[in-house]
This record gives structure tokens, C-alpha cells and sequence, in this order.
């Protein structure tokens, strides 16, 4: 029995002392926590240096343009007149009539 309660006062001696250094790192956070801490919230910036952000950005662009101009210009795109129109739907629907007449001799 004596083996026992040797094993508890040891084992009581081991919960004083980890119990003391857990105060101890506590402390040591407690201090350093409010200086080391994470961030909240945005980062601000100020209102030149977004301005020299987005000078340096228009810099980069103008400079990969490399004087081609603002804006690369495309090609027109081709339109057709109304009777060019009226001469293709005319000439489509020749080839259907046709299609329904070759199918309706078939049948």
C-alpha cells in the first residue's frame, strides 16, 4: 500500500509542476498576444497609394500595347442588302419544293 501512495504523491508533484509551467506560458501569451496576435479585419490603404498602384498598372498595359493604341480595332462585320436576302430565301424554297415533290413521287 505504502508503493501506491508514493506513486500518488509523485504523480501529484508532476500535476504541480506542469500546472505552474502551463500558468507560466500562459502568462508569456497573455503578454505577447496582443502584439503577435492575428490580424482582423481589411487592410487599408490609402488613397495615393491606390493611386500609384493603378498609375503602375495603366503603365504595364500601355507598355504591353506597345503603341498599338487603346483599343485593337476589329474587323466590319460584312451585312447583306434586303434583295440579296429575298434572292436566297426565294432559291431555298425552290429546293424545298422540290425535295417535297421528288419525296411525294416516291411514295
Amino acid at each position: 500500500m505504502t508503493n501506491i501512495g508514493s506513486v500518488v504523491k509523485l504523480l501529484q508533484r508532476e500535476h504541480a509542476r506542469l500546472t505552474k509551467q502551463v500558468k507560466g506560458v500562459a502568462a508569456a501569451l497573455e503578454a505577447f498576444g496582443s502584439a503577435y496576435g492575428t490580424r482582423n479585419g481589411t487592410r487599408k490603404i490609402s488613397a495615393a497609394g491606390r493611386a500609384r498602384i493603378a498609375a503602375a498598372q495603366r503603365a504595364r498595359w500601355a507598355k504591353a500595347r506597345n503603341g498599338r493604341g487603346s483599343q485593337i480595332t476589329t474587323p466590319k462585320k460584312r451585312t447583306m442588302s434586303a434583295a440579296a436576302r429575298k434572292r436566297i430565301a426565294e432559291a431555298q424554297k425552290k429546293r424545298w419544293a422540290a425535295l417535297k415533290t421528288k419525296k411525294a413521287a416516291k411514295s
